[in-house]
């Protein structure tokens, strides 16, 4: 069976001879017209991508899916489990991480709740986590729903360890910075690093949305939502040599970076150009740590450790969930040292 996504003209579909192809289809263009970014609908695809070729694989219909299936699809995708091995940590096994997992079933809940809505369903098979009730029935009465084995949406399946933010040192971002070797390319980083974007954020940047006066940047990011970053002069330094000696003149193109050479010059720049990049990057400067995400989260951290106020860090990087600004709040061994020491010599001070 040749599964593939492919992309269209609208964004992004599957392509092959199984049989469930228009029914996922059909909710990937319900996606893309509920205004879903073509990176979210791309993602959704290949995610239903993965479960669709566990169902062809065994003769199932969409229609004929049941909890245990979904359970079966996801012990087949092998999820990585941390162990000990003689103090070091290894993985038991190869798999998928358990992000990977959760996301990819959240992905195919989404798509089975699309199925019940438009009648084609009655049940969604995928089962959602009850918070602390096991096995336990929900209790009853007219307040039972607001009880701790309440449903929760899109809760997950895998147990998935809470990871702190990893940021960089600087000395492998100043590495990284020094190998590059266009104006484009350090103002492209420097927004990630000195103003926190997404890398499909810095991607999706209009001309008209830097304001290199007030040394801002109007920036979309997801779900459509926009907001205000301030950021550093460096940023603008960089992003200013670039349009005066590097964007080809006379660009119809919106989008503020662009590619320089090659048949697509001019066009913007595409997720695998980015990728491509700090591909190249890292491997020439040996900073191979440094990744967008990375510098996302060094700019979070910065910011944290300086004591900035969480709910302005949570505007500026535009997080949905105050649970994810507050991962930014970790101190360092040597800080949480120098506080124990201090509050140790308070203490001396009063017994003396």
């Amino acid at each position: 069976m040749e599964l593939r996504v492919r992309r269209t003209d609208g964004g992004h579909e599957l392509s092959g001879g199984w049989v469930g192809v228009g029914e996922v289809n059909a909710f990937l263009g319900h996606l893309a017209g509920r205004g879903f970014s073509p990176a979210t609908v791309r993602a959704y695809a290949y995610d239903l991508l993965n479960f669709a070729r566990f169902i062809g694989g065994r003769d199932l219909l969409v229609a004929d899916v049941g909890p245990t299936d979904i359970f079966e699809w996801i012990d087949v995708q092998g999820v990585r489990r941390p162990g000990q091995a003689g103090g070091v940590v290894a993985l038991r096994r190869p798999g998928a991480a358990p992000s990977s997992v959760n996301r990819r079933v959240a992905a195919v809940r989404a798509f089975f709740e699309y199925q019940v809505m438009t009648g084609a369903r009655a049940q969604n098979p995928v089962p959602t986590p009850r918070r602390g009730a096991g096995a336990r029935p929900a209790p009853g009465g007219l307040l039972g729903h607001l009880g701790s084995g309440r449903a929760r949406g899109g809760g997950r399946l895998v147990r998935q360890p809470r990871q702190l933010p990893e940021s960089l040192p600087m000395d492998q971002v100043q590495e990284f910075l020094g190998s590059l070797r266009t104006h484009r390319d350090r103002a492209m980083v420097l927004a990630m690093l000195l103003g926190g974007l997404r890398s499909a954020e810095v991607r999706g940047l209009l001309l008209e949305s830097i304001d290199t006066g007030r040394r801002r940047l109007r920036v979309v990011g997801k779900g459509a939502k926009e907001r205000v970053v301030p950021i550093d002069a460096a940023f603008f330094t960089e992003f200013g040599a670039y349009l005066r000696l590097e964007r080809p003149l006379g660009l119809a193109t919106p989008e503020a970076f662009v590619v320089l050479r090659g048949p697509g010059a001019g066009r913007p720049m595409g997720e695998a150009a980015l990728r491509s990049l700090f591909r190249r990057h890292r491997a020439s400067s040996g900073a191979i740590r440094v990744r967008p995400h990375r510098l996302r989260h060094t700019y979070g951290t910065e910011l944290a450790a300086a004591g900035i106020d969480l709910l302005a860090l949570r505007d500026l990087m535009g997080h949905v969930s105050p649970q994810t600004t507050a991962a930014y709040v970790h101190l360092s061994i040597e800080h949480l040292a120098a506080e124990y020491a201090a509050a140790r010599a308070v203490m001396s001070g009063a017994r003396s």
